[in-house]
């Protein structure tokens, strides 16, 4: 599923190419996909322009010039593409915008959505969100003082939205190696200094992930040799049995309250 650097990486690069276009045609080919009838949702984006694209959490924001926002959340499968009809991908797209002589393809949304809010309707959406990892705002204190009141397992605390917006199966890991700590570890039995060097990992694998375009499996565009860079620069996550970086010992794979949890019994403590 993607997560924070993925979107924040589709944010950065869509907004550099439809900002301003408008959307001159839409299709929608799965209408459990949108929130409205298929035809009343493509009457109200169609001739729309789009003014912004802003990330949450996980999810996207496209801004529209009629005080509405498109808010995307491509769960589990879901990636984006931007091309012309020449260059598209041979795969079905739940929806698409033309937008001039490009089109932006939704694919993949057989679990996440593409919904049509006010401005307010989308805020009251994501309101329950836990803080941003990366807001300037949300300082080492912050961080330790919210986990402070929690008394979970750590990996689960992590990918809780509720708790911290963003971080999901493969950056819980990562940063908990990153950090040296297992993450069955429980909360309240974390250190100060642990908890500071979690705040640190965050931030470090978290904007490296961001520098090199996340993990995303698909290119967004004809070309696109930045997104998914950081796919070979995972150091723990999906790597099963590979040895650790760091010491060589097989890296471990289990499941932890249902979720993919990978660790070196080694390095980590």
């Amino acid at each position: 599923m993607p997560e924070l650097p993925e979107m924040e990486t589709y944010r950065r690069l869509l907004g550099e190419r439809i900002t301003g276009k408008t959307i001159t045609r839409a299709d929608v080919q799965r209408e459990k996909t949108v929130n409205l009838p298929a035809e009343a949702f493509i009457q109200r984006v169609q001739g729309r322009t789009i003014r912004s694209v802003q990330r949450k959490a996980k999810h996207l924001l496209f801004h529209l010039d009629n005080e509405s926002v498109l808010l995307l959340h491509l769960m589990l499968g879901g990636f984006l593409y931007y091309g012309s009809e020449t260059d598209k991908l041979d795969r079905t797209a739940q929806v698409t915008f033309h937008l001039g002589g490009h089109t932006l393809y939704f694919h993949g949304l057989r679990l996440g959505y593409l919904h049509l809010y006010s401005l307010e309707e989308c805020a009251q959406k994501l309101a329950d969100l836990g803080p941003e990892p990366l807001d300037p705002l949300f300082s080492a204190v912050s961080f330790g003082q919210l986990l402070s009141e929690r008394r979970g397992i750590l990996k689960t605390t992590l990918v809780d939205q509720h708790v911290l917006s963003g971080i999901g199966n493969c950056y819980s890991d990562e940063i908990c190696f990153d950090a040296g700590i297992l993450p069955m570890r429980k909360i309240p039995a974390l250190s100060s200094t642990e908890l500071a060097s979690l705040y640190q990992s965050m931030h470090a694998v978290l904007n490296e992930a961001i520098r090199y375009g996340g993990y995303m499996e698909y290119p967004l565009y004809k070309g696109d040799a930045f997104t998914g860079g950081y796919n070979e620069r995972c150091k723990i996550y999906d790597r099963g049995q590979d040895p650790c970086l760091r010491c060589g010992t097989p890296i471990i794979q289990e499941e932890l309250a249902s979720r993919k949890v990978f660790y070196c019994p080694r390095c980590q403590k």
